[in-house]
């Protein structure tokens, strides 16, 4: 997972970094610097907030690139065009 395909997948979800946090049992903090791109979570830390989207029914792609979707409704979004503004 990379750090746009978090936030891209937070977004789809609708849930925030705190929710993620709480869902993935994982410290902000640790969501917060891997989506800004300064740090690299733990494989198991990582593993967990991705089952954690799974959970939410994000599915993670990779057609041309990484990108993300919602499983129920098919609908995708390209990781690269979110930014932060739905972070609380």
């Amino acid at each position: 997972m990379t750090p746009g395909q978090c936030r891209a997948a937070r977004a789809l979800a609708d849930i925030s970094q705190a929710q993620l946090a709480g869902i993935a049992v994982v410290p902000r903090a640790i969501i917060e610097e891997f989506e800004a791109g300064v740090a690299t979570p733990s494989e198991d830390d990582l593993a967990a907030m991705r089952r954690a989207l799974e959970w939410a029914d994000v599915e993670f792609t990779n057609g041309e690139g990484p990108g993300v979707r919602l499983r129920d409704s098919g609908g995708t979004a390209a990781a690269d065009r979110l930014n932060a503004s739905n972070d609380e």
